[in-house]
């Protein structure tokens, strides 16, 4: 059974005044992955440490930018953060979409841990999340961090049949509710401000319709594979697509470590100004616990 860590936002809220804010210099630089055209952004701290660099592995609809919060927040602590933008995503080169699907998403990912010289934590985030899964049952990794995961096979239930045959071929925000009034956003995902939600607008592009039918009919990981991995899984309360009962869920199957955060969203738990922190907070006490 996973490891669930009692979240208290008030105890959480108290520990972080009392830790000076770092402001400890921060290297920004790239790789192009120039055989794929894959864009690779990456923080580093000014000295390279001993610990594990980070594949930051984005979703549905997202890019690098979805984790600049994190990028700063761990290049300040001493970690590497390599995140990294699938085919036809952000900074990426075009390509068609209704030609790409998860197969030809998990090649980039390949490519981006490849690209490292070294063992690296694989954090992904929703289909990320899947995505680093399979990456890692492949390759291997030093850890596994998943931010409301979507789910394997095994551990269902499965989208029925007629809700993956609508799904079109190539689709944008509106299919998975981000195409309305700011304010009805706002109201839904309560842990992001109206900044953010204007962000996270203006940032998602389009996505592969087959990338998405494949995750929601249920993607095979082997789970023994992956039994040596130290994982972490966290669950987002107010999250609908991911909801957090089916992190716990996951976290039971991988036998791994669960951390519940009920008070935030999908992208509140890693894009939100004001509600990214305490959770990369517990990414780092795991990290730090595992000596990752």
């Amino acid at each position: 059974m996973p490891e669930t860590v009692t979240h208290d936002p008030e105890a959480e809220a108290g520990s972080s005044t009392t830790e000076p804010r770092l402001a400890r210099p921060v290297r920004k630089d790239e790789t192009v992955l120039h055989d794929r055209g894959l864009y690779v952004e990456r923080w580093l701290p000014e000295r390279r440490s001993r610990r594990r660099p980070l594949l930051l592995i984005h979703g549905e609809l997202g890019g690098s930018w979805l984790w600049e919060n994190y990028l700063s927040y761990f290049a300040q602590r001493g970690w590497e953060g390599h995140a990294i933008n699938l085919r036809a995503h952000f900074w990426s080169d075009t390509a068609d979409l209704a030609s790409l699907d998860f197969w030809s998403y998990l090649d980039d990912v390949e490519a981006g841990l490849a690209a490292l010289d070294r063992p690296a934590v694989l954090v992904g985030h929703g289909m990320g999340a899947l995505l680093a899964m399979k990456a890692a049952e492949r390759m291997g990794a030093a850890g596994l961090v998943l931010l409301s995961p979507a789910l394997p096979q095994s551990v269902g239930p499965q989208a029925p049949s007629h809700v993956v045959r609508l799904v079109p071929p190539v689709f944008r925000r509106g299919l998975i509710g981000w195409d309305g009034a700011l304010g009805a956003i706002v109201a839904r995902d309560a842990d992001l401000t109206l900044a953010d939600v204007r962000r996270i607008q203006h940032l998602m592009g389009a996505e592969s319709g087959a990338a998405r039918r494949q995750m929601l009919e249920g993607v095979p990981i082997d789970r023994a594979a992956l039994g040596d991995i130290p994982t972490l899984v966290l669950g987002a309360g107010l999250d609908d697509r991911f909801p957090e009962t089916e992190s716990l869920a996951l976290a039971g199957w991988l036998g791994a470590e669960y951390q519940p955060f009920r008070a935030h969203s999908h992208f509140g738990l890693v894009v939100g100004e004001q509600s990214h922190e305490e959770v990369a907070d517990a990414v780092r006490a795991f990290l730090e616990a595992h000596r990752l």
